[in-house]
Order: structure tokens, then sequence, then C-alpha cells
């Protein structure tokens, strides 16, 4: 099958998929993972259509919403790609990719090979920080019922996924269990550069944040 159709099927696919706009893992999310992989690509290389399809299906049955199976997604990615008309070989890359892609805490060591997995990893890292980042982490947490901040719930550094996915914390304690850690887990030039200005913009909040938590004038 041609890629372009394919890849219009899978969009299509995946659009059907995410009427969810409360949590930040809305298609527009999806878009902008995909958007920013391609960026990536046309610097790093690359194969594009691995790229834009992995981009796309990225969230598909992500564990955070699918009851905490981290695996699913891959299993959910293969069938689509096979749906649409796609290879088996084709559908076993994107599943691969899908599945390795996850933040899995601070002090887990991501498990992503290819450059492709790397660049699809990358895009999606960069979603969570910045502007956009910020506003995502509200929206999950209220999405999770997570407080906005609690002094006395300090962050943790995870050492394993499963302490990391069933962990109870507050949205300011994810810029430190997560989003503070990206800019130093990307994994290409490209990444490191945007994911170190939108990390400066986000320290510039979190010091905003907390003078007027405590009232400073």
């Amino acid at each position: 099958m041609d890629s372009s159709l394919l890849i219009q099927k899978i969009t299509s696919f995946v659009k059907s998929q995410y009427c969810d706009i409360a949590s930040g893992h809305e298609w527009y999310h999806i878009n902008r993972v995909k958007n920013n992989a391609l960026h990536l690509q046309s610097i790093e290389g690359g194969n594009k259509t691995i790229i834009e399809i992995a981009a796309l299906l990225h969230d598909i049955s992500d564990y955070k919403f699918n009851g905490g199976d981290e695996y699913l997604g891959g299993d959910v990615s293969y069938n689509a790609v096979i749906d649409c008309g796609g290879s088996e070989e084709l559908a076993t890359l994107i599943k691969e990719i899908v599945n390795s892609i996850s933040y899995k805490g601070a002090n887990v060591a991501d498990t992503t090979t290819s450059l492709e997995a790397k660049i699809v990893q990358d895009a999606d890292r960069l979603d969570a920080l910045g502007a956009i980042g910020i506003a995502r982490t509200f929206a999950y947490g209220g999405s999770k019922g997570s407080p906005i901040y609690d002094p006395t719930i300090h962050y943790q550094l995870h050492d394993s996924f499963d302490k990391y996915k069933n962990a109870k914390s507050t949205s300011i304690n994810h810029f430190y269990e997560k989003l503070l850690l990206l800019g130093d887990k990307m994994h290409t030039n490209s990444a490191k550069l945007i994911a170190k200005e939108r990390t400066n913009f986000m320290k510039e909040f979190l010091s905003h944040f907390y003078e007027e938590w405590e009232c400073k004038y």
C-alpha cells in the first residue's frame, strides 16, 4: 500500500479513538507529537514513514488510561497497522516503538534502540515541556484528582516503573519527578536544544508559582 494512503487511514483511526479533551492526551497532543517527530526527522534522518506512523500511534491504549497494561498499546498499534493495510514487518516495528517510549521513572533506563524510536520518544517528551507541558501537567493532574501542590508531599525519584505509575503525588511534584529531567534524557541534538529552552521556561514558571503560593509581594 502507498505510504501516504496508509498514513491517512491510520490518522483517521487515531482521530476516532481520541474524544478525551480533559487530560492533555487528546488528538491535538498526538498531532503535535507527529509534527515534532517530523521536524526532528528532517534534521536527524531516519525512516519518515515509520516515524510518522509511530508518532500517530504512540499513545494508543496508553497504560495511564487502560488500567495499567504497559504493553497493550503495542498490541493495539500492531493491529491498527494491519487493519489499515500495512505489512506485518511494519506493524512489528511500530509495536516495538510504541512499547518502548513511555517514561518509566527518573532512575529507570530508556529501552529505545532505533533512531526512529528515539525520535518519536524525543518528540513526545518535547510536548511535555514548555508552556504546553505546563498546561498538560495541570490538565492531567486535575483529571486524576491530584492536588496542585502540597508542601507536605515530597517528590520521589522512582527506581522502577511500578513505583512510578502507582505513586500518588501532586502536579508540582511531577515537574521534579519527570519534566525537569527530560532535557538530559533527550537522544537527538535537535531535541536537546528545544528542550533546554522549554525547561528554562518551566523553571521560571515554578519560581513565580512559589512566590505566589507564599504570598510574596
